[in-house]
């Protein structure tokens, strides 16, 4: 267990950058994975019009090419997002994912001490009102504890967990840690906003710290099997190091250097 003191720093505000080359995971004729940045959309949506920058479109603009998403990742969400280069392979595609043989691994940093391990089989409800079977499986990689009161607590304590759904419901993650009281930092509305409120005041941190960090399938055009890795993005990254957890887990990312 880690105890910490830390200061307080201004409050932190958003401001929207202009569109960047996204980061090239893995790369053949037939699919392409990008690590999306927390709050990029995937594509163009109504309930979102605060925005003109997506996903679909800066791939597209960045490969000269036509692309097709293979899934969805929330617009908080960071992390492996696969597209399909042509109509055929995504048909392909899509039947991994929808026959749950697509091997998804999630890090979220979450509120509280989770058990070192869990599984968590409760049903959640899709927009049409039907209840739909949902599992994750889940593992502690490491805990902390901060000398910040919280409530009637003397300290803060979070869970670095790696999370691995079985199923692929609509917000599956965030609902699910919220259902066993362990919410993800920065979720809204599934998670704890008091929680997100430290955050914001005392670190400038206001991003959902989830991240899609690999992706493991038999390609379904070639039957080779494929492993892709995204490393955190930076908030993530500043997260884990203010939190004082063990940074030793990012060093499987080339792109991290360690100090």
């Amino acid at each position: 267990m880690k105890t910490l003191f830390l200061q307080m720093d201004e409050p932190w505000c958003e401001t929207e950058n202009e569109p960047q080359d996204l980061e090239i995971l893995f790369h053949d004729e037939h699919y392409v994975a990008i690590n999306k940045p927390h709050g990029l959309l995937v594509h163009r949506s109504k309930i979102a019009t605060n925005t003109d920058q997506f996903a679909v479109q800066q791939l597209r603009n960045q490969l000269e090419q036509y692309v097709y998403p293979a899934h969805r990742l929330d617009r908080k969400t960071s992390g492996i997002l696969l597209f399909s280069l042509n109509k055929p392979a995504l048909s392909a595609i899509r039947e991994v994912f929808e026959n749950e043989e697509m091997d998804k691994t999630y890090w979220a940093i979450l509120r509280g001490f989770t058990d070192p391990a869990g599984f968590i089989d409760y049903p959640l409800t899709n927009d049409k009102g039907k209840s739909q079977e949902a599992q994750t499986a889940y593992t502690r990689l490491d805990q902390s504890e901060v000398k910040i009161p919280f409530g009637k607590h003397p300290t803060s304590r979070y869970s670095w967990v790696e999370a691995k759904p079985k199923t692929g419901r609509m917000h599956q993650l965030r609902k699910h840690f919220a259902h066993i009281f362990h919410p993800i930092i920065g979720d809204r509305p599934h998670g704890c906003n008091k929680q997100n409120k430290l955050f914001l005041e005392k670190w400038k941190m206001g991003t959902m710290l989830l991240h899609a960090v690999e992706l493991g399938f038999v390609h379904p055009i070639t039957n080779q099997q494929i492993t892709i890795k995204a490393s955190p993005q930076a908030e993530f990254i500043r997260m884990i190091d203010t939190l004082n957890f063990d940074k030793k887990l990012l060093s499987q990312f080339t792109s991290y250097k360690t100090s």
